[in-house]
């Protein structure tokens, strides 16, 4: 039943005076970037938070709501925030990334993020997107669906929002830049955080954790975001399964397992029963490489506190898997399948326009200043991506030549042997290289890990887009016989997708969104190194199929 326009009126009032309420149809919140003093970790420090918070506030809306946030940036770091996996419909002023579709908003300056969530519902996120800001300037995107329509599930008691990220002692921006001045990794992470809280470490033994509290018999949905910055990571509950419905925000056919893998940039809905009646049981969040290199142990932890059950319970534990454990993750990534409903269907493109093969991987080019007379890069297709001065997306729609051209390469310049370990030719190319989509041509991208140095796992995360993983696998990608076993029925429909430590992944999207829109490897240090590289849509025809002009506030460069 259509809503009578005196009702209209009355909510969109309602709207101004209680802009957090779920009945809103424009959302209207307030980010204020500060500086904020913390004891996490036996550290005083104070690090960047937005309205004061770690992690900062949830954003609520529901499918089809307008939000408008006004960011003020009280800080000395140029800032800018993306909505990560909001498409963005026409609106890719708001998306976010520094450069990209936007200029950062400068020290005493702010900004308007105008945008509609357009055919979404679910778990989303946002965050910082310029430095490693990111690493405390994040909070989740809850969307709601539409009124009256209920979730393709039953209904949980309740829900909670359970954000995983990583800690440092020292000013993460300190960490970074002492890395690009000497050539080589960053340091890594002093601990894993729940919420903000890493649990008791060896550091800091006083320090207490997150804890979950629930009823018995009482179902409970989780909304699990991987705010991390460098690692993907394992999650799990002792005694409890977990029943994954949603990932990405979007829903997919459930299934229970007892751990879930989760990358940075990706979220995952899992529900939970308390079937236990009664007792404290550990929550461990732990890293995942299957990759010879050095990564941060510490695995975060958290309790789950059944009502009536006495703090002084000893806590039942739990042993996350090994943090090489690539069976576990594989057996998760398997069994993740689009719901493809009648109401939510997996409309995977069938015809291709543009085939591509994407390797990505580390490199090293010269460096006189550096330690080694070398510095550690990152490519797509051999091409390190260079920062523009000025947005992508402003270049694009007022045509200034100069800041980018439209070549980037849709294959590998000089085909190898991908996954084995190179002897030779470690060196890339840098640019600001773009490739050009028609509107509404659909592409088939195909993520190959290379073993230049060693192979990794790379989470690349597309923006303005969902895509369907439609096969994954290990070594070479071969076209003649890998695409006969592509899953075109009922993928994963996904925002943020892991191609594996030496192999492969592909997905299908449909270019139906003008605009510039970025790619990149959402390991921070893989993008500060270069891996990333951005996707031109030009204009369909008419106005819904074109990109809106500019707000009057876009910040200047």
């Amino acid at each position: 039943m259509e809503m009578a326009p005196w009702i209209r009126v009355l909510m969109f009032l309602a709207c101004l005076l209680f802009p957090a309420s779920v009945e809103c149809m424009v959302r209207h919140y307030k980010f204020d970037v500060v500086l904020e003093k913390t004891t996490r970790l036996c550290s005083s420090k104070p690090i960047v938070t937005v309205n004061g918070r770690y992690p900062g506030p949830t954003l609520v809306a529901r499918e089809d709501d307008t939000v408008l946030v006004k960011v003020v940036n009280h800080v000395k770091y140029n800032l800018s925030i993306h909505w990560h996996g909001i498409r963005q419909i026409r609106t890719g002023w708001a998306d976010g990334p520094a450069y990209i579709t936007q200029c950062p908003i400068q020290p005493g300056q702010n900004f308007v993020y105008n945008f509609t969530i357009t055919g979404q519902r679910g778990t989303l996120w946002w965050h910082a997107h310029i430095l490693w800001l990111r690493a405390t300037v994040h909070g989740a995107i809850v969307i709601l669906p539409k009124r009256g329509v209920p979730y393709p599930f039953p209904k949980p008691h309740k829900e909670e929002t359970i954000i995983l990220g990583e800690w440092w002692k020292s000013d993460v921006e300190a960490v970074i830049n002492e890395a690009l001045k000497s050539g080589l990794a960053p340091n890594v992470s002093d601990a894993h955080t729940i919420n903000g809280h890493p649990g008791p470490v060896s550091s800091c033994p006083t320090q207490g954790g997150y804890t979950l509290r629930v009823k018995p018999g009482k179902t409970y949905m989780l909304r699990i975001i991987n705010a991390a910055l460098n690692e993907e990571l394992f999650f799990k509950i002792a005694g409890h399964l977990l029943t994954v419905v949603e990932v990405d925000a979007t829903y997919v056919k459930p299934f229970k397992t007892e751990t879930i893998v989760i990358t940075p940039g990706q979220t995952t809905n899992v529900l939970l029963t308390a079937h236990r009646g009664a007792g404290k049981y550990l929550v461990a969040a732990s890293p995942f490489m299957d990759a010879p290199i050095v990564v941060d142990n510490v695995t975060a932890t958290a309790t789950l506190h059944y009502s009536g059950s006495l703090t002084s319970t000893a806590t039942t534990l739990t042993s996350p898997p090994p943090k090489n454990a690539t069976s576990v993750a594989t057996n998760f990534t398997n069994a993740l399948r689009s719901l493809n409903s009648k109401q939510y269907p997996a409309n995977v493109p069938l015809k291709i326009d543009h085939s591509l093969l994407f390797t990505v991987g580390l490199g090293i080019n010269p460096c006189p200043s550096c330690v080694n007379g070398s510095r550690v890069v990152a490519s797509i297709n051999n091409v390190t991506f260079v920062m523009p001065k000025i947005s992508l997306l402003q270049a694009h729609f007022f045509n200034i030549s100069g800041v980018f051209t439209t070549d980037f390469p849709g294959n590998p310049p000089v085909p190898f042997n991908y996954t084995s370990t190179q002897l030779t030719n470690f060196q890339t190319k840098q640019g600001t290289k773009l490739y050009r989509l028609a509107y509404n041509s659909t592409v088939q991208l195909v993520l190959q890990d290379t073993g230049m140095i060693t192979p990794e796992n790379h989470p690349l995360h597309l923006h303005g887009f969902n895509f369907f993983e439609v096969g994954r696998g290990l070594g070479n990608f071969n076209p003649k016989k890998d695409t006969k076993k592509f899953n075109l029925v009922d993928p994963v429909e996904r925002n943020t997708i892991g191609v594996p430590s030496g192999g492969w992944t592909a997905i299908r999207f449909r270019a139906d969104n003008p605009g510039v829109w970025f790619m990149h490897c959402h390991l921070e240090v893989h993008t500060t190194w270069g891996l990333k590289m951005a996707f031109v849509v030009d204009n369909g025809n008419g106005p819904n199929e074109t990109l809106l002009p500019p707000p009057s506030d876009l910040p200047k460069c």
